[in-house]
C-alpha cells in the first residue's frame, strides 16, 4: 500500500510544494491585478494579501483548484 502511495505523489506534480509558495510565485508574476482578473475570487480582487488568501484558499477547495491549475500552467 505504501509503494502504490509513492507511486501516485511522485506522479503528482504538485508533490511537495506548498500552497503558501505557489500564491507567492503566481503574485511575483502576474501580481494582484492580473490574479483577480484571471481567478475572480474577492481575496485576489479586494485589498489582497498572501494572508488572506491563504486563509480563503485553505477553505475553499474550487478556488484551491483554480490556483493550482494556473501555478502548474504558468510554471511550466
Amino acid at each position: 500500500m505504501e509503494d502504490n502511495n509513492r507511486q501516485t505523489q511522485a506522479n503528482n506534480p504538485l508533490h511537495g510544494v506548498k500552497l503558501i509558495d505557489m500564491l507567492e510565485y503566481l503574485h511575483a508574476v502576474y501580481g494582484w491585478k492580473e490574479l483577480g482578473d484571471r481567478i475572480q475570487i474577492r481575496c485576489f480582487q479586494s485589498n489582497p494579501t498572501i494572508k488572506s488568501s491563504l486563509k480563503f484558499l485553505r477553505k475553499t477547495q474550487w478556488a484551491r483548484d483554480e490556483v493550482e491549475q494556473l501555478y502548474l500552467d504558468t510554471y511550466k
